[in-house]
C-alpha cells in the first residue's frame, strides 16, 4: 500500500469511529463538538481524497464520493451556520449519518475485496453473504437514522 492509500484509509477509519461515537451521543440527545468536528472533517476529507486515485472511468466509488461531498453541504451548514435550529437539526442528523453509512458501505464493499476470507465468501460481490451484509447494515442504519432524528435535541449548539 502507498502512504497516501494508508492515509485515505485511515481518514476512513477515523471517520467511520468517530461517526458512530456521534451516532451514539445522538441518541441520548448529546454532542461532542471536538468529536463532531473530526467526525465531519475525516468524512469530507475521504471523500475528497478518493478523487486522487487513479480511474478510467465512472464507478459507484465515485458516485458515492460525489453523493457524500454533496449531502456533507448542508450538513456542515445546519452546524456551523444554522447552529442545529429548527429543520436544521434533523438536515443534519440525516445528512451526517447518511455520510456515515456512505463509509461504512464502502468499509462492506473493501472488506469483502481485501480480506480474504470475505472474498472467499463473495469474490464477485453478488454473492448473498455479500447482498446479507449489506442489507443488514442498510437496516440498521435506517433504525439508527429515524432514532437519532426523534431523539436528538440538543439545548445548546452543538458546534463551538
Amino acid at each position: 500500500m502507498t502512504a497516501f492509500t494508508l492515509f485515505h484509509v485511515a481518514l476512513s477509519l477515523v471517520g467511520i469511529i468517530t461517526g458512530f461515537v456521534v451516532a451514539f451521543a445522538m441518541l441520548s440527545s448529546r454532542s461532542n463538538p471536538r468529536m463532531v468536528a473530526v467526525f465531519l472533517w475525516t468524512t469530507l476529507l475521504t471523500s475528497v481524497t478518493g478523487f486522487f486515485f487513479p480511474f478510467h472511468s465512472f464507478t459507484p466509488a465515485i458516485g458515492v464520493g460525489i453523493l457524500s461531498i454533496l449531502l456533507l453541504a448542508p450538513v456542515f451548514y445546519a452546524l456551523y451556520s444554522r447552529k442545529l435550529a429548527g429543520s436544521w437539526r434533523w438536515i443534519y442528523v440525516i445528512g451526517s449519518l447518511v455520510a456515515l453509512y456512505f463509509n461504512f458501505f464502502v468499509l462492506i464493499v473493501q472488506s469483502f475485496l481485501k480480506i480474504p476470507a470475505l472474498h472467499a465468501l463473495a469474490p464477485t460481490g453478488q454473492e448473498p453473504p455479500f447482498a446479507a451484509t449489506q442489507g443488514l447494515a442498510l437496516i440498521g442504519f435506517i433504525v439508527l437514522i429515524v432514532l437519532a432524528t426523534k431523539r436528538f435535541h440538543p439545548s445548546a449548539p452543538a458546534a463551538a
